[in-house]
């Protein structure tokens, strides 16, 4: 390979090409070009690098410089500072909310250097589209290792070591669901890879797909290996296009390189593996309705057991586990299930990637040992609430978690500990949430995605979550009394314990969370008519005061009722409370805060 003077590691994940990080890779590959620097700058187009808030982002190796928010008009400054000066750009660099100082490198990057990556070590390293990159980084080493050298059963045996639980969202420990898998009978048996991510805010196995795919293909057939199957699929929704691709693109190289295919490394071990994918129903995540429309049936559910390892796809024996859980393998095998297991807390083994999204300095994939606390979440690594506000509460899990609040923002972010709150880490979405947020208006937006997204397959379910909804939506109206309360508790219970699967059996988490540790919210809506946090229309009044409004009239050219009046004699002008349809305009457009809300 040819010496460079510097490699420009470029993020080309899902949120930088929506920001137009093609355009600055097209910029700045003609501008190096044109300086004459093509020999000894390359430009590498990587997978996420983790920081989505900041994109497109752009890492100068080997000084570790940290650009963001780069232009293509940026660029050709960029390349005479940098690249003919040797100065850093300092107008590019992130700036630290606590002391206003330029931060230079990735290295002093709070959001980085306090992270443990294992799932997304090559994540934003390597060009997730060149196979060369990922064997450089030992990719494929962990399989010729397991297949030359080791037996099924140690495989299976160093997994059970590891303490590796399901990143999917049960936890169930991956070992024994190996073993149990190995122990079922039949000459044919699949390996199923579920990366029908649909979480609200998640997007932790979308950015592993695209970033570092090979790792996923590898492991899947490592677990082939130890528990006799000859045939993979990788269950993808159709709304991860450049995941799709990518992954594609990943077997493709694999199959040429001898990696997938018959007889891997001169073994009698033959695997290969394809990707089915899915239309973007929810309940598809939920292992039997994956299977079914991977056969080519309606993705509903049925009952278990027998469970997938004992009759699964086609009735054949199936392993089934998410994309993270299989991004975990390759590292388990080569530095050992005991290393593996010292990282996290007794029962909660290995690392955990959250996407940190919400109300939050610092969005993106983290990755942290199982057992970190949420408030090193939140403060250390997301940079704490913006604009000054407090922290009220962080929706973990999505909408199969709950919300944990203020006063126990020390939580573990481990399985025991947060099921004790009432929640679960589920497949990793964290979102935070700040004084203005409704506790009521998030319950009822978790309830109007699950009631959308139930199959409708088991009535508990398909009537259950919509009578919940419809409850929630006469308190953030107003319209509730307080025996609602009750009958809202007694509905949750009966649609977890009844429902056929885990999205009825979690759907209710959200409400019940949020009734649990902000009770005096709910009562607000229904015995003072009025929403704390001010997010619920029909307990919000608009009015203007008329010592601040200067007459500038943007509130009444701007109100789509035509509500707003111009005070008799003067120029000040007045809300018709009685017309007004609370759509909040008026409080939008002012610029001198004469518009209250209240």
């Amino acid at each position: 390979m040819p010496a460079y003077r510097s490699h420009v590691l470029l993020c080309a994940g899902g949120a930088c090409i929506s920001c137009g990080c093609l355009s600055v890779r097209d910029a700045l590959e003609q501008e190096l070009q044109r300086q004459g620097l093509s020999d000894e700058i390359r430009v590498v187009q990587t997978g996420c690098v983790g920081s989505c808030d900041l994109g497109p982002v752009m890492i100068v190796y080997p000084d570790e410089v940290f650009y963001q928010k780069v232009r293509p008009a940026d660029v050709p400054k960029l390349v005479e500072e940098h690249f003919l000066k040797g100065r850093i750009y300092e107008p590019l660099l992130v700036k630290s909310p606590e002391t206003d100082n330029l931060i230079a490198t990735q290295r002093e990057f709070a959001f980085f250097n306090k992270q443990f990556k294992v799932v997304l070590e090559n994540c934003g390293i390597i060009d997730p589209e060149k196979i060369d990159e990922y064997v450089a980084r030992g990719g494929y080493q962990a399989l010729g290792t397991v297949l030359t050298e080791r037996s099924p059963q140690w495989v299976i045996e160093e997994v059970k070591k590891s303490g590796l639980r399901g990143r999917g969202g049960a936890g169930f420990p991956t070992g024994i669901k190996w073993e149990l898998m190995a122990k079922s009978p039949g000459d044919e048996k699949y390996i199923v890879c579920n990366a029908d991510e649909g979480d609200p805010g998640a997007f932790m196995d979308r950015s592993v797909l695209e970033g570092d795919p090979h790792r996923v293909l590898e492991a899947m057939a490592i677990a082939g290996y130890a528990v006799g199957a000859r045939k993979g699929f990788i269950y993808c929704r159709a709304e991860y296009p450049l995941a799709i691709k990518r992954t594609q693109l990943a077997i493709n190289q694999a199959r040429e390189a001898g990696f997938l295919g018959k007889n891997l490394f001169e073994t009698d071990f033959s695997f290969d593996i394809e990707i089915r994918v899915g239309a973007g129903a929810f309940v598809c995540g939920e292992e039997t309705a994956l299977l079914a429309s991977i056969e080519g049936k309606r993705g509903i559910p049925r009952p278990r057991p027998p469970f997938p390892a004992v009759s699964g796809l086609w009735g054949k024996p199936t392993l089934i586990s998410n994309v993270e859980t299989y991004a975990c393998i390759c590292p388990i095998i080569m530095r050992g299930g005991e290393w593996y297991a010292s990282i996290g807390t007794e029962k909660s083994k290995g690392t955990k990637v959250f996407a940190l999204a919400g109300k939050i300095q610092n969005t993106g994939l983290v990755e942290v040992p199982m057992g970190t606390t949420l408030r090193e979440i939140v403060y250390d690594i997301g940079g704490g609430v913006p604009n000054g506000k407090k922290f009220k509460a962080a929706q973990t899990g999505g909408p199969s978690g709950g919300c944990i609040p203020a006063e126990h923002i020390d939580v573990s972010m481990d399985y025991e500990s947060l099921a004790k709150m009432g929640s679960i880490v589920g497949s990793g979405g964290l979102i935070v949430m700040d004084e203005d947020s409704c506790m009521v208006d998030v319950a009822k937006f978790f309830m109007d995605f699950c009631m959308d997204e139930s199959c409708g397959k088991c009535p508990p379910c398909r009537v259950g979550t919509r009578q919940i909804y419809g409850i929630l939506d006469k308190i953030s109206k107003g319209q509730a009394v307080v025996e609602d309360l009750t009958l809202l508790e007694e509905l949750c219970m009966m649609v977890k314990e009844t429902s056929l699967c885990g999205l009825g059996q979690t759907a209710p988490n959200p409400v019940l969370s949020t009734l649990r540790y902000f009770r005096d919210e709910y009562l607000a809506h229904i015995v003072d008519k009025r929403c704390p946090a001010k997010v619920c229309p029909d307990l919000v009044r608009y009015t203007i005061d008329e010592e601040v409004c200067t007459g500038c009239s943007l509130c009444a050219k701007n109100c789509p009722e035509n509500t707003i009046f111009k005070v008799d004699g003067e120029k000040k002008y007045r809300i018709d409370p009685v017309r007004c349809i609370r759509c909040g305009v008026c409080y939008d457009v002012c610029r001198f805060n004469a518009v209250i809300k209240e």
